[in-house]
């Protein structure tokens, strides 16, 4: 059976719909709910957050991305949970230019297609009951999308949440409740998104102040009663074979964003994955058939990587006989050179000809469909892949390595970075979510 479940939205970015939904996650969580968090979208960071609210593995959703088929097998995978809540992205109707697997990858997409109610997280700052038609646009922007409720936020006193209220009341739109500005406790941020889960002291305690404000402000029985068990349908799992029987995984806040999905896929099929902290100066795994380097911050800690010798020569000799890829923070680290934001340039493993540079900042930012040119640890030639691309970094120079892919943005639109590929050594900014 499906979990009943809501969908936390909002208008915009930067509504509070990350706060709302980790201290929700958190209270249910408190109340002994077996609660399962998802993600709307590609993102790496949120779901680290809410496996901490919850105690349980995050997920991220995504229907650009992912077929329908997928979702409802990644949904009913987690069918034991007492109650879903997912995080959207964005606001609640923004996905991509053109449908992908089975949707925009807009929130409301995913609402459409589980029959999740959405709980509407309204930034009322600067205004009164013209909140209300801003609610009614978006209750009834699509007719297949449910707002179940709004949740006022950012208000400036009672009578401020007294006037949206009745103005929300005579359009029959319930407000759940208000939660008033400069109360919360707030999460550091980064040019990503927030900063990572491991890097904010004492979350536990944020986490639980969240949780009693939102159960102060708004009437927790009342929400778990909007959630709905999800309307799936057929169901399919990842059809991605792993890329590798042993997998060498760089593991550490400076490559930490790897999709669970992925890693939960891998380890169902039969692989065996072996964590190494390239931080910590630890190196692949000898015996392992391949080393995969996400994603994550490298270029906060490029001075540290460069110097610890122990792993980037056991990287190197590891590339000597066997595959490594690396997805955009682990390509950088790949590469030839990384010059920091301040300007310093620190020496990488030299396994690609790579040159990135943070200190001529340009967001690469959007959906991304690529075709493999050549076979790759991530399959033969000529597959098809979804994924994301999201970094600030500048390639000043690739060394003259082949592409590893043909790449479109979500509009259809050619990209040039395709990635480098240099004998067994493969890397991009392409971060995989699944097969086209």
């Amino acid at each position: 059976m499906n979990p009943p479940g809501l969908i936390i939205a909002a208008p915009r970015s930067g509504a509070g719909k990350t706060t709302v939904a980790l201290g929700l996650m958190r209270a249910f969580a408190r109340r002994g709910l077996r609660v399962q968090a998802f993600k709307n979208g590609p993102d790496y960071i949120d779901p680290a957050f809410h496996a901490v609210a919850t105690g349980r593995p995050g997920c991220n959703l995504d229907s650009w991305a992912m077929t329908g088929p997928m979702i409802d097998g990644l949904i009913a995978a987690h069918g034991e949970a007492d109650l879903a809540l997912v995080e959207g992205s964005m606001g609640l109707f923004d996905g991509g230019a053109l449908p992908g697997a089975s949707g925009h990858g807009a929130s409301a997409d995913l609402a459409a297609r589980t029959g999740w109610p959405v709980v509407l997280v309204l930034d009322v700052s600067g205004q009164a009951q013209s909140a209300a038609a801003t609610a009614l646009g978006f209750a009834r922007y699509r007719a297949d999308v449910r707002i179940a409720g709004i949740i006022l936020n950012r208000v400036a006193s009672a009578r401020h949440a007294g006037l949206i209220g009745d103005a929300c009341a005579a359009l029959g739109l319930p407000v759940l409740g208000a939660l008033y500005r400069d109360t919360l406790p707030k999460l550091e941020e980064r040019h990503l998104g927030l900063v990572q889960a491991g890097e904010v002291p004492a979350l536990d305690g944020l986490l639980d102040r969240l949780a009693a404000a939102m159960a102060e402000a708004l009437d927790l029985d009342r929400l778990a009663a909007l959630a709905r068990p999800a309307a799936t349908g057929p169901r399919a799992p990842l059809p991605l074979a792993p890329p590798a029987q042993r997998i060498a995984l760089a593991r550490d806040d400076a490559f930490s964003f790897l999709y669970p999905h992925l890693a939960a896929s891998w380890r169902a099929a039969g692989a065996e994955i072996l964590p190494f902290s390239p931080l910590a100066d630890e190196a692949p795994a000898p015996d392992a058939d391949l080393a995969w380097l996400p994603g994550g911050y490298p270029e906060l800690q490029a001075g540290r990587l460069a110097a610890n010798g122990r792993f980037m020569a056991g990287l190197r000799r590891f590339a000597a006989e066997k595959p490594v890829h690396g997805e955009c923070g682990g390509y950088m680290v790949l590469g030839a050179g990384l010059v920091a934001a301040d300007g310093t340039r620190h020496a990488m493993a030299g396994l690609l000809g790579l040159e990135s540079d943070f200190s001529r900042r340009r967001l690469h930012l959007g959906y991304r469909l690529a075709e493999t040119l050549a076979a790759s640890p991530l399959g033969p030639k000529g597959l098809k892949l979804r994924g994301h691309e999201f970094h600030y970094a500048t390639v000043a120079a690739t060394g003259g390595d082949e592409p590893l892919f043909k790449v479109e943005d979500a509009a259809g639109q050619p990209v040039a970075a395709g990635g480098s590929r240099r004998g067994p050594v493969t890397g991009s900014f392409f971060h995989l979510i699944a097969p086209a």
